[in-house]
């Protein structure tokens, strides 16, 4: 399958429409902590099963609230058990784009190895050719794949460059657009550094990506405003996007709106404030503000 083609109204809407990336893609690892934070204790379910079942059913309140929508939201990223699931009687990536004209992307990574060299990479990703394919035959646009930066270590950073852009030539050639992510921690103590480390090799990773291919960034919200502007103008980055990084959602939009041209991809603070308790009226109020906050700091 060749690059993904640049007439698909999926591409056009994340290159040129407003909005920003809605990150629903929390995995077996930290459903119950997202569970937790909508009022969901861990002795309400027992087994997977039963946890997935209770994390769609949150997510499919999100999804289908009435200010859930392409007018201000992009793009969504999935978990696979979300994806291989339905929303309203249709496949979730279909509901999304059929109903909400907002991008389904699908996270792929299996998660983090332990920490080397001050980094965590991705742990292997064996059935990732069936994974894109499955992906494929679901109407899936892009994926996601997320490693993180502890230290400002150059041997380790290098390390996570080449992973993600490794995986990320199989990805184009499935003829998908893949988000790379590699966070740098907050907390890392010398995070303008890693920064500056990590925009280096980006940049060097950039050149060789073929002509008619694109990625896209998701990056922790920089140090230094508009340190990504490179970024945002380059011919083979379809988007910048920030994550929320443990940030909360004020202080998270509060930095956002200082990198021109750079959107968010929000997990956490996307749903903060959202309860399983609350009534249809307050938690489609609720995630209507939030939305609208995320939104307006994404359009600088």
């Amino acid at each position: 399958m060749s690059p993904i083609d640049p007439t698909d109204p999926r591409f056009q809407k994340i290159k040129t429409a407003p909005g920003f990336i809605a990150a629903l893609d929390q995995s077996g690892g930290s459903t119950p902590k997202a569970l937790r934070a909508y009022g969901i204790s861990d002795d309400e379910w027992s087994g997977d099963e039963q946890m997935f079942d209770l994390v769609h059913k949150m997510r499919t309140r999100v999804m289908t609230s009435p200010g859930f929508n392409g007018d201000r939201i992009l793009a969504a990223i999935l978990f696979e058990n979300t994806m291989d699931r339905e929303v309203e009687g249709q496949p979730t990536a279909d509901y999304l784009w059929n109903v909400k004209q907002v991008v389904p992307i699908l996270k792929v990574d299996k998660g983090l190895a332990p920490e080397a060299n001050g980094v965590q990479l991705m742990k292997p990703m064996p059935g990732l050719e069936a994974l894109l394919e499955k992906a494929n035959s679901k109407n899936i646009f892009g994926t996601k794949m997320r490693s993180v930066i502890k230290q400002a270590d150059a041997a380790g950073i290098q390390a996570i460059v080449a992973q993600q852009f490794d995986q990320a030539k199989q990805i184009i050639a499935a003829g998908l657009v893949p988000i790379i992510e590699p966070e740098i921690d907050i907390h890392c103590p010398q995070k303008g550094q890693a920064e500056q480390i990590l925009k280096e090799g980006l940049a060097e990773m950039l050149d060789e990506v073929q002509d008619d291919a694109y990625v896209i960034f998701k990056l922790t919200i920089p140090d230094v405003d508009d340190f990504y502007a490179d970024f945002v103008k380059h011919p083979r980055v379809l988007k910048v996007v920030a994550l929320s990084g443990g940030y909360t959602r004020v202080e998270g939009v509060e930095k956002l709106a200082r990198n021109h041209g750079v959107v968010a991809s929000f997990s956490r603070a996307l749903l903060e404030g959202l309860s399983a308790e609350q009534t249809d009226e307050q938690f489609n109020a609720m995630l209507d503000q939030s939305i609208q906050s995320i939104f307006d700091a994404s359009m600088t």
